[in-house]
């Protein structure tokens, strides 16, 4: 196991003109990186603190002082590659600081598909025998924008980095060797492309399915004005006003600012100076055209009969590859290659909107079940019954 006290040196810089100079102490090919953030209260991403590392060395670039970190973005260059970890969740803090890495990689995703603990720490202790400094946990709900940072939290933010750039060495190696590198990059590009989508959509919200249709308007209009007013005033969406107080709002429209702010269990401090724009909004609702719920399709037995073979088709599979059954496929898209008819494994796999990889491996498993399935939940033919009978 790595030693305890071989801790790694670390620079902290506040001042962006010194920010090209301290990266020099982490030049190298590969290198760690990533981003503490601070903005759980806020709408849009925000980096309190960025991350980079080599063996031995760390940089803590100060996301409080440091508006843009140009020195960063030359820094990744087309020659260097950065690696980080879960990279879905450093993406957007890091280009509101003006960094776009050319090269970069991503050992969670690598992980994943090596049927390996997806966790940083964990998949450390597996693969390198190191055990990352402090309470996980802890440092996790940490106030990263207070300064001065404690000598724990340093400790952890250089932990974060120092070691991939030797984990993802590894990490290629097993990709190579059990031939899944091609698995890695279509996955690896899916997540990018994914993190690169706006998902907010009312649509979303929980529970709607089982409200009327005007009621629905109201929570699409509602959350439509509560989605400007925490764009424009860089508010976490649910710290102005919940999902589940629009739900409420929609089920008993309040007719009065009071009756509204009521709704919300949760703080009512951002609300209330919002609360009448809201309140419009509700009036908005009930005017509104009703939005109709989603009817293209009413599950049958049958077809939960259908998902259940192949979720577990799809789990037997997995297992043979040594992956999670939730990587390898989730079960929300099977749905929808159920509801597409499809004629062959190929249009099942498509349907549900599975990439190469996944569809070499399901492909054939997953039409055979979903035949199977089929054939058992339908009533025999009058033929077959009467042969049955007579034998």
């Amino acid at each position: 196991m790595a030693d305890e006290h071989d801790t790694p040196a670390v620079a902290f810089v506040d001042d962006p003109t010194r920010v090209r100079d301290a990266l020099r102490s982490v030049d190298g090919p590969v290198v760690g990186v990533d981003v503490e953030r601070a903005d759980s209260d806020r709408y849009y991403r925000r980096a309190a603190l960025v991350q980079v590392g080599v063996a031995g060395h760390c940089v803590l670039l100060d996301g409080v002082t440091i508006d843009t970190m140009d020195g960063l973005d030359e820094f990744l260059g087309p020659d260097r590659l950065a690696v980080l970890h879960a990279i879905e969740n450093d993406l957007a803090p890091l280009h509101a600081k003006g960094v776009d890495a050319d090269r970069v990689a991503d050992t969670a995703v690598a992980a994943a598909l090596l049927g390996l603990p997806t966790g940083l720490g964990p998949l450390l202790n597996e693969l390198l025998d190191v055990e990352l400094p402090g309470d996980k946990s802890a440092f996790q709900r940490a106030d990263w924008e207070a300064r001065p940072l404690s000598e724990g939290m340093a400790a952890y933010a250089a932990g974060d980095v120092v070691h991939l750039p030797a984990l993802w060495a590894r990490l290629e190696e097993q990709l190579e060797d059990t031939g899944r590198r091609r698995w890695y990059e279509e996955e690896f590009a899916a997540v990018i492309a994914k993190a690169d989508q706006d998902q907010r959509s009312w649509t979303r919200v929980k529970s709607i399915g089982r409200l009327t249709p005007q009621q629905r308007a109201i929570v699409r209009t509602v959350w439509e004005v509560r989605e400007q007013l925490s764009r424009t005033h860089d508010i976490a969406p649910n710290r102005l006003l919940h999902d589940d107080a629009i739900v409420a709002i929609a089920q008993d429209p309040p007719r009065t600012v009071p009756q509204l702010i009521r709704r919300s269990r949760r703080r009512r401090a951002p609300l209330r100076e919002h609360a009448p724009t809201l309140l419009e909004a509700v009036g908005a609702g009930l005017e509104a055209e009703p939005e109709p719920k989603d009817t293209s399709r009413r599950w049958s037995d049958e077809d939960r009969t259908i998902h259940d073979a192949l979720r577990q088709r799809r789990k037997e599979v997995a297992a043979d590859v040594g992956i999670d059954a939730g990587i390898l496929c989730p079960s929300k898209p099977l749905w929808s290659a159920i509801a597409a008819e499809p004629e062959d494994g190929a249009a099942l796999c498509a349907a549900a909107e599975l990439r190469a990889w996944q569809t070499e491996l399901l492909a054939a498993p997953l039409w055979d079940a979903y035949e199977q399935a089929r054939a058992s939940a339908r009533p025999a033919a009058p033929e077959d019954a009467a042969a049955a009978t007579s034998d």
